[in-house]
């Protein structure tokens, strides 16, 4: 039982939640990650560091170190909610797959309590590391933000070359399910030919159905502020709803997948 003493640092727990995976959900929100995504909303998750922050005037210690056994523990208690729903216990972040031990663990446990079990991931690792989770992983959410190397690297700081890569072994692994979501922001990814490229990409993995489309929005900026950073999304506006079902209905015309807004 030594994987329960695992330690990993997470800076937020969410739960009752409804979205990031069937039913209702546990979400746990792991720090530290390898993009810095000109829009991220969870800007407190990308240095591992444990850090404070500024909420309503106030100094707010972000991060803290935990147990594989103390966070089973804290899902445990919503296991009615999961019974009733089909939920489960979901990772997220910053990037899971920084802290891959705790996150394979923390899985580990949660299906050996009979848990169905998500993770939220932009898969920028290596493969090797993602196989040690996948026996664990009931579905992973896959973020896939654009198609052309260069740009993903102008926005986020790297290339996308891995993560389609990892996209494509996770599909053929089969050990999983595998959902594509495509963050949309405004003068990155939201225009028509964009959003296409990315589902012609999702309609070629191999038993991928699912396409989500998750509209950009501004709740994580007064983060920025509170940890004295520049937003750098200043002045750019979330689509409209007119323009996300002009999107969804082009991916779908290229594609046999399901699409959907959200997710």
């Amino acid at each position: 039982m030594n994987y329960l003493n695992t330690k990993g640092r997470i800076f937020d727990i969410q739960r009752y939640s409804v979205h990031d995976g069937p039913g209702i959900r546990t979400i746990v929100f792991l720090k530290g990650c390898v993009l810095r995504c000109r829009w991220c909303c969870n800007p407190e998750s990308q240095e591992y560091k444990i850090q404070t922050m500024k909420v309503l005037g106030e100094d707010k210690v972000i991060g803290r170190d935990v147990t594989v056994e103390e966070m089973i523990k804290v899902v445990e208690e919503d296991r009615p909610y999961y019974r009733r729903s089909g939920g489960g216990l979901t990772l997220s972040g910053g990037e899971s797959l920084c802290q891959p031990e705790f996150a394979r663990d923390l899985l580990r446990a949660a299906k050996e309590h009979g848990l169905n079990t998500a993770l939220e991931s932009m898969a920028c690792a290596p493969f090797e590391t993602i196989e040690t989770i996948l026996p664990y992983l009931d579905l992973y959410l896959m973020d896939i933000k654009h198609t052309n190397p260069a740009k993903h690297k102008e926005f986020t700081g790297r290339p996308n070359d891995l993560m389609m890569e990892n996209a494509r072994k996770v599909a053929l692994s089969g050990k999983c399910k595998l959902i594509i979501r495509v963050p949309v922001i405004p003068t990155f990814n939201d225009t028509i030919e964009e959003i296409q490229g990315i589902a012609r990409f999702a309609d070629t993995l191999p038993g991928v159905e699912q396409l989500h489309l998750l509209p950009y929005h501004r709740l994580g900026q007064d983060k920025y502020i509170g940890l004295g950073r520049p937003y750098l999304m200043e002045g750019i506006l979330p689509p409209t709803k007119e323009h996300m079902e002009t999107l969804k209905k082009a991916a779908e015309s290229v594609s046999s997948l399901h699409v959907q807004i959200g997710g």
